[in-house]
């Protein structure tokens, strides 16, 4: 698409952070799955149980601290048939930057608004929870392109909850049609799809883009 037929009414591109600007967790979560002989996509479908309540829900809303989501994570587990302590999944949570991503990023800034809606947890080191101060430090250097970040354990709401949405344009001074968002869960896409946002998953990162580049009328 060229940039006489992008969409006139986008003014801000919305990015989650971890499984868009970061590798997904979700591959540290199958590696440690197949290492302790767990079924695949088990923690996956601790988290999917009671999803607005659980442990996970609990922790990224900053309603309790990482000792007792541990406990209350491995409680979840067992009473599916298996042994996973908490503090262990903690470890497998931060990504590892997409250089590709940061450049698309450094790019739509310089026409649109940009702004990071991430489920985060009071854990480690800054938004995207780094392990240690060299990776905080780049992650940092990330975060300090955005003009909005929305942290899920500092704003007490998560996705998919709406609010989360809408704090988000409150902030960046948009009406949800105005944006457009991009998300590696459909769950958390769907709320803003019915607010007007327009929506891209995130499956393979060069296909997102390129989606997106059509939508804003950019080659990225």
């Amino acid at each position: 698409m060229s940039s006489d037929q992008a969409q006139p009414s986008i003014r801000a591109v919305l990015w989650d952070f971890g499984g868009v600007i970061l590798t997904s967790p979700f591959e540290a979560f199958r590696r440690y799955e197949e290492a302790r002989g767990l079924p695949r996509d088990f923690l996956r479908r601790v988290n999917s149980i009671n999803p607005h309540a659980n442990a996970w829900a609990r922790f990224e809303r900053g309603e309790v601290d990482a000792a007792t989501f541990g406990d209350l994570f491995a409680a979840e587990a067992k009473a599916l048939g298996h042994d996973v302590h908490g503090r262990e999944v903690l470890k497998l949570v931060s990504g590892e930057v997409r250089p590709r991503m940061v450049a698309a990023l450094r790019t739509v800034k310089t026409r649109f608004r940009i702004a990071c809606l991430t489920n985060n947890m009071p854990l480690g080191h800054g938004p995207a929870m780094a392990v240690s101060p060299e990776k905080a430090a780049a992650v940092a250097g990330v975060m300090q392109l955005f003009d909005v970040v929305v942290e899920s354990s500092k704003v007490g709401v998560r996705k998919p909850e709406p609010a989360f949405y809408e704090r988000a344009c409150a902030l960046l001074d948009i009406q949800p049609v105005e944006a457009v968002f991009l998300d590696d869960l459909g769950i958390n896409l769907k709320p803003a799809a019915a607010m007007g946002m327009r929506t891209i998953k995130v499956e393979d990162p060069d296909r997102a883009l390129a989606e997106l580049g059509a939508i804003i009328g950019m080659e990225l």
